[in-house]
Order: structure tokens, then sequence, then C-alpha cells
């Protein structure tokens, strides 16, 4: 039997549904049950009736689809595939930036581990960030932890005091004006199409500026042959899939090592063991709850 099969088979016998992010390998992406971004697979669990849940994503994926989803079983097929930016809110230094500023609201993108999002009053997606940080009544929002999307909601926000953290997405944040003009010259009437987390200078020469869900959008509507997108390169296998009558290109072919760390073989052993399951603490996973829920009230935004 294949190993292909054998994940088919297992998944059936334990009452299990596999859930894929974006920037996964081909191969995770094409035998899930449902592919989407952080947040939408988080809530999609939340509408399944199954048991096990495999989520093939990084760490804090998967924690806010446990936050979200106490009672079931959400197993991380790989617990070492973290996220750098995630981890480059330190707890103490947020605590002491409530201390000295107790006015002021903490806006956290989902992008960030479950004892970040404790200490915060709402969090966001990159789709709806700005309309996030928009609805607060706080004359004074802190943005954590990615500064190029803080950069991004003050191109809107002007209404708001916006403090941002210096945070960044190494995948997103290593995709230079340079790469993006090396492909603007080879196919010059392609549509540009970024992910906020990307650097200003890169935004300014997109057309549109887009989270996954919009990338995804954006190739259904576009009536371009080519489309230059500044995310993680793995998107274009799903874009690829359902938009095949396009050409994609990444610039600087931006790669994010830990989203690479779950393989099938990974997938497999969990469906045998139907382990390791990822727990939060309790007390974390009722604080971290709170704004993950503000922000399902406000809304998803344009996706």
């Amino acid at each position: 039997m294949s190993l292909i099969d054998s994940i088919k088979e297992l998944k059936e016998e334990n009452d299990a549904v596999i859930v894929a992010h974006n920037y996964q390998i081909g191969e995770i992406q094409d035998i899930a049950d449902f592919v989407g971004d952080s947040f939408g697979l988080a809530k999609k669990v939340a509408e399944l009736d199954v048991t096990n849940v495999i989520f093939c994503g990084v760490e804090f994926m998967v924690e806010s689809a446990v936050i979200l989803n106490p009672h079931k079983n959400i197993i991380h097929p790989e617990l070492k595939a973290g996220c750098p930016m995630a981890e480059m809110v330190d707890t103490d230094d947020l605590l002491q930036y409530k201390q000295k500023h107790p006015n002021t609201a903490v806006v956290s993108y989902v992008n960030t581990k479950a004892e970040t999002k404790a200490e915060s009053d709402i969090c966001c997606t990159s789709s709806n960030a700005v309309k996030v940080v928009e609805s607060v009544s706080n004359s004074r929002v802190l943005f954590v932890p990615d500064k190029n999307l803080g950069n991004y909601i003050t191109r809107f926000v002007k209404d708001k005091e916006v403090d941002i953290w210096d945070g960044f997405c190494g995948t997103h944040d290593k995709i230079t004006p340079d790469d993006v003009q090396e492909l603007v010259d080879r196919y010059p009437d392609a549509e540009i199409v970024v992910h906020p987390e990307c650097k200003p200078e890169v935004v300014d020469m997109a057309d549109h500026t887009e989270s996954t869900a919009g990338i995804l959008r954006r190739a259904h509507e576009s009536d371009k042959d080519h489309m230059i997108i500044g995310t993680e390169k793995e998107m274009g296998h799903r874009l690829k899939k359902e938009v095949s009558d396009k050409e994609y290109h990444f610039p600087g072919n931006p790669t994010c090592q830990n989203m690479k760390k779950i393989t099938l073989e990974k997938v497999l052993k969990s469906l045998e063991n139907l382990e390791p399951v990822l727990t939060v603490d309790e007390e974390i996973a009722r604080r971290a709850r709170k704004p993950l829920e503000r922000m399902v009230q406000i809304g998803r935004g344009s996706e």
C-alpha cells in the first residue's frame, strides 16, 4: 500500500480530518481535506464533526485551533515547526509596555503565540488588521509583532497613534524591490499582488496588497496571464491547482523552512499514533480565547 493510500485509510479508521496551510508543500496540500490560511483553518476545525484533526502548519496556527476547539484532539505532526516571528514577542517585555501605557490597546496579529494573545485586547488577520485597529476605542494602539503589517495599517488609520513592535516575517521581509523589478522586466504586463508582511517599498510596487485568501481571489478575478506574487512560494501550488490558466512568479523564491518540516511520513505517523496532541495551558487558553472571539465578531474584512 502506498504512503498516500495508508494515510487515506487511517484517516477514515480514526475519524480524522487533515487541514493544511497554503504554505505547506504541495503533496501535503494534496492529501488535506481543507487548505487555507491559519485562522480560516481554525474556524473550519470548529465546524467539523470529528474527533481528531491533523493540523499541518506552524505552532501558532495549531494553538489557535486548540484555543477555539478545546474539545477536539488537535494533532501537530511536527512540534518543532515553529514561527520565528511569533517568537519575537517576549511576554515580559509586553507586560512592561502595558504597565507603562495602561490606556493603550494591544492588537496582536494571529501570528503570535498563545501567551501573547492572552495579553492582548483583540487579535487580527492580515486581511482585517485595518478594520480591527479602527474598531478599538482607544486613541493609542500597540500592534504586535509584525512591523511591516503595522506600517501597512498606518497607511489607512490616521486617527490613532499606532506603536509598532519590531518583529517581522523572515520569509516576506527578504523579498526586495529588486526581486520584484527583475520579474517586472521579464513580465511587464503582469499583475503584482503582495502580502502586507512584505517591506513597505515592496508594497509600494504592488497593484494589490492581499492576504493569502485575497491573493487567491485576485487570481480568479485578474485578466492577466502572468501574476507576480509576493508571498511564500508554496502558495503557487494552490494557485496553479485552482486557477490553472495563469503563470505565477515569486520574487526571490520566498521559502518558509518551518512549513517544510511537515512531511507525508510525519502525517502518517500522527495518524497511526494520534499524537502528538498539542495542548495550551488552560488559563492561557481561556484568556487568549477572548481576543480571538472579539476578532470573529469584527469579521474578517475582505476575505
